[in-house]
């Protein structure tokens, strides 16, 4: 029996999926902006001159980036309330679980990007009378961050596409509502298609502003 192709459940599908995509972008936005605060903070951390920091900082980098976002997720809204007895809204577990993720990623590129900074800027803003701290917000920083924008926007991408995996536990973005969608219609190409599309969509579009932002504010050309 020949498969015949309906590109109206297409068409049908879209206001549908239009919701999910909504969620999704939400849940994205919010966990990349803590997320933005766990790994500008622990890579700071990795800087540290003090041990115990930088091993803590470390600790949680590389627990999380050892481990599967899937699995994460789960741990966190299966596991951990079971230890603590408190029950995770499946929303706020995304949300969670996409910032520490994500965060652990950030501060490998904030590192890297402070690292890559000569050495000699800061000793030459420190002997011109800066403190450290100074130093780092008006020498360092500034250059940095112009070099964490393309390793950003990636991340960015990345943990849009993540978002998928919520699913596990009944986030209701663009996956989750592409398969309620088929559980009703049994179309199962023609909505994964449209699926497909939309996430394709949205990372073209991504990428394309993240472009605008790098020539513009901070004058990259790729």
């Amino acid at each position: 029996m020949a498969f015949d192709f309906d590109a109206s459940v297409m068409w049908d599908s879209v206001p549908i999926l239009l919701t999910g995509i909504r969620l999704t972008i939400i849940i994205t936005i919010v966990g990349l902006f803590f997320g933005f605060i766990f790994g500008a903070t622990a890579g700071l951390l990795k800087l540290s001159r003090n041990v115990f920091l930088r091993k803590l900082a470390g600790a949680y980098i590389e627990s999380i980036r050892g481990t599967p976002l899937m699995v994460q997720v789960m741990f966190l809204y299966f596991g951990l309330p079971m230890a603590i007895g408190i029950r995770i809204p499946p929303l706020t577990a995304g949300i969670v679980t996409i910032a520490l993720n994500s965060g652990a990623y950030i501060a490998e590129i904030v590192r890297g990007a402070v690292q890559s900074i000569n050495p000699g800027q800061m000793e030459a803003a420190r002997s011109i009378g800066l403190t450290r701290f100074q130093a780092m917000r008006y020498v360092v920083w500034p250059q940095a961050l112009k070099r964490m924008i393309p390793p950003l926007g990636n991340q960015f991408i990345i943990s849009l596409k993540d978002t998928s995996l919520l699913v596990v536990i009944g986030v209701g973005e663009l996956t989750r509502t592409g398969q309620e969608i088929i559980s009703v219609n049994f179309r199962a190409f023609e909505v994964w298609l449209t699926v497909a599309i939309m996430y394709l969509v949205l990372t073209m579009t991504i990428s394309k502003i993240l472009s605008v932002v790098e020539e513009k504010v901070f004058h990259v050309r790729r």
